[in-house]
């Protein structure tokens, strides 16, 4: 009787088992060449051959260019611009975020929502009245100094930029109601002209405000060159908005009656200079 081999040992020999793959010529059934293999032989290599193939893979996706063929991988280009582009997008908000709070500020002074602040302007002359402490002893050299500077700044071209004077246009033509007076806290003059006349921008300038207030109705504010800023109230309408630019001598409003604080159609026009309030007829003639 035979006895059955156990499957352990018959799936041993199967693995072990030897075969000879030979490759003959087609025509002349020359042998040409010949391998001795058997199946444990066979499923050797196909794994070290495939875990050669994963190895070369990863290499070559990890440490050459040439993953930037592969689909999905960015190239290092692109990375570099994408961080440039990221800090210059950071660095144009920080700029706009504080020109934003600069221009709030701004339209908070212009619109009245700011609370008074009294201060003594005459308080620092009589502290100096009754403490000589506070007066600054200046030396001879000192003077000298300041002297020789003077004169090499009076030929710099570069100096008094900012004072540069140049022709202001007035806004309307009319007759001033009522005029600039600091006393009275009115820092403006009131041009009564006829409703619906143009208004126009006293020079070239970006439109900073232009929107509704309940007391001063449709108002609109220019910025100009030399930290100079226009103001315009009580407008009917406004033809220029927000952000836009205007040339000087360009309408942006009609003359109008609008809101609480008016009594009949004039232009409630203001003018500031280096965030203070100025006497337009010091800039413009209004005749």
């Amino acid at each position: 009787m035979v006895k059955k081999e156990k499957p352990v040992k018959r799936f041993r020999k199967k693995l072990l088992h030897k075969y000879r793959l030979v490759i003959l010529n087609e025509e002349t059934f020359e042998e040409r060449f010949s391998f001795k293999l058997n199946r444990l032989n066979v499923f050797v290599f196909s794994t070290l051959f495939a875990l050669f193939l994963i190895l070369t893979t990863t290499i070559i996706i990890a440490f050459t260019p040439l993953r930037e063929y592969i689909p999905g991988y960015s190239s290092t280009n692109l990375k570099r611009r994408a961080t440039t582009l990221v800090y210059k997008t950071d660095s144009l908000q920080r700029i706009i975020d504080l020109n934003e709070q600069y221009l709030a500020s701004i339209k908070k002074v212009l619109t009245g929502d700011v609370k008074t602040v009294e201060f003594n302007k005459d308080s620092i002359i009589e502290l100096a009245k009754t403490d000589p402490s506070v007066l600054v002893r200046t030396s001879r050299r000192d003077s000298l100094l300041r002297d020789q500077v003077l004169q090499e700044d009076k030929y710099n071209p570069l100096i008094g930029i900012r004072d540069q004077q140049y022709t202001l246009f007035s806004p309307v033509n009319g007759t001033i109601s009522s005029p600039y007076d600091s006393k009275t806290k009115h820092y403006a003059v009131d041009i009564v002209t006829a409703k619906d006349a143009p208004v126009k921008a006293i020079a070239d300038g970006t439109v900073i405000f232009a929107e509704w207030t309940a007391q001063t109705g449709n108002v609109i504010i220019l910025k100009h060159n030399n930290n100079l800023i226009s103001v315009y109230k009580h407008n009917a309408m406004l033809t220029k908005g927000e952000g836009e630019l205007v040339k000087g001598g360009e309408v942006i409003a009609t003359v109008g009656s609008t809101g609480e604080l008016t009594t009949g159609p004039h232009l409630h026009f203001e003018l500031w200079r280096d965030g203070i309030p100025v006497n337009p007829t010091s800039y413009i003639d209004f005749d």
